[in-house]
C-alpha cells in the first residue's frame, strides 16, 4: 500500500535531516537512525525512512558522481550541507526509486532547498536534479 502524500513528505523530510546529520558527524546509517531517533520522532513511514536512508548510503558514490556531472560549474564539496544532502535524496529518489515519479523527486526536493536551505536553494536544486532526469532517462534507454 502506498503512503499517503503528507506521511511520505514528513519521512523525506526525516531523511533529509538524517543525511544532513550524517553528512556532518561522518558516521553511516547503523550509527544516524539512534542518535536521530533521540531528538525526533519516528518518522510515519519507517520502511521508507530506512529504506531510502540506507538506499542514498550505499549508493553515494555513484549519487554524488550524477551530482557531480549536472552540477557541472559547481563542486559537490562546495555545497552547503543542506543543498548537498537534499541534492543526495533527490538523485537516489530520480535514479533509483521505483515507485517516485520524477517529478515528484523534483518538487519534494525543491520545498526542501525553500524550507531549510537559503534564498537560491530552491532554483539551485530544481535545475540539478532535472539535469540528473534527463541523464538518467538517457542512461535507461
Amino acid at each position: 500500500m502506498k503512503a499517503k502524500p503528507k506521511v511520505r513528505r514528513e519521512s523525506r523530510e526525516k531523511v533529509f535531516q538524517t543525511l544532513y546529520m550524517m553528512d556532518v558527524l561522518g558516521v553511516g546509517p547503523d550509527e544516524a537512525i539512534p542518535l536521530f531517533s533521540l531528538s525526533a520522532s519516528t518518522p510515519s513511514d519507517e520502511e521508507y525512512y530506512a529504506a531510502t536512508l540506507r538506499g542514498v548510503w550505499e549508493h553515494l558514490g555513484e549519487l554524488d558522481g550524477l551530482i557531480r556531472e549536472a552540477a557541472r560549474n559547481w563542486r559537490l564539496e562546495r555545497m552547503t550541507l543542506v543543498d548537498r544532502n537534499i541534492l543526495r535524496l533527490g538523485a537516489y529518489e530520480i535514479s533509483r526509486s521505483t515507485d517516485v515519479p520524477f517529478a515528484v523527486a523534483i518538487n519534494e526536493a525543491v520545498d526542501l532547498g525553500k524550507r531549510f536551505g537559503s534564498e537560491e536553494s530552491g532554483s539551485f536544486v530544481n535545475g540539478i536534479l532535472d539535469k540528473i532526469s534527463v541523464i538518467t532517462l538517457k542512461k535507461k534507454v
